[in-house]
């Protein structure tokens, strides 16, 4: 099991402004690990075989792109186990969440994460991202290793306000690689901001983060414009 001292250690590591490493933190991290490595053995929610593989695959992974997060309403789109969503709530508390996840079984596994860690910050909604209405404005709409950016989008984009701009909404897609093909899914009025090679501390596996946006008609004139200059 790995342990709380680790666990801060390895947030320190992260070298990360947005991410304040604290005992409190470490234990909340640790109870979430824990339970992940409980209700594996029946619901198979990840691949990793123990709780060191969780904490660096996949709660590092989903630590690693918090600075690029805007808050303070985000929704994970199959949020799975709850990465990034989970850990996103167990690092930013004055944040909300909504955690969405079409499988039962694993909208149960987060339904328990949020009772028994006490996360008042998150909301599991069980359905499908096409069903799902927020209730405040989104501010961001992240996905870890969910669909192609084109369908990514395509399926998410009533989440977004009306008329968003980029100071209202961004789009964040965690994948292991992307290909030139997929990158060009996007399209207007929907542009990349970002495409960021992460560095996770203790990770040799490509981790990627694309930053998406959504123009409004006087943000793709000044886009023009600046492409002229």
């Amino acid at each position: 099991m790995i342990t709380q001292n680790e666990i801060n250690d390895r947030l320190h590591a992260l070298n990360d402004d947005v991410i304040i490493p604290s005992n409190h933190l470490a234990e909340l991290i640790a109870r979430y690990v824990f339970l992940i490595e409980k209700w594996n053995r029946t619901y198979n929610l990840t691949a990793a075989k123990n709780s060191q593989e969780i904490f660096q695959h996949h709660v590092m992974d989903s630590l690693s792109v918090l600075s690029y997060v805007k808050g303070t309403q985000v929704v994970d789109v199959g949020s799975g186990a709850g990465f990034p969503g989970i850990v996103i709530a167990l690092a930013k508390p004055d944040w909300n969440i909504s955690l969405i996840e079409a499988n039962q079984k694993k909208a149960s596994f987060l339904q328990q994460v949020k009772i028994e860690l006490m996360l008042t910050n998150t909301k599991v909604v069980a359905t499908r991202v096409e069903h799902f209405r927020p209730q405040y404005q989104t501010n961001s709409i992240i996905s870890r290793a969910f669909a192609s950016l084109g369908d990514f989008i395509s399926i998410t984009k009533h989440l977004a306000p009306k008329g968003a701009s980029s100071l209202d909404c961004q789009w964040i897609a965690m994948k292991a690689h992307c290909t030139t093909e997929e990158l060009d899914q996007v399209q207007k009025p929907y542009v990349i901001k970002q495409n960021i090679l992460l560095q996770v501390p203790g990770l040799e596996a490509t981790r990627r983060l694309i930053v998406i946006e959504k123009l409004t008609e006087k943000d793709d004139s000044q886009f023009k414009q600046q492409l002229v200059h």
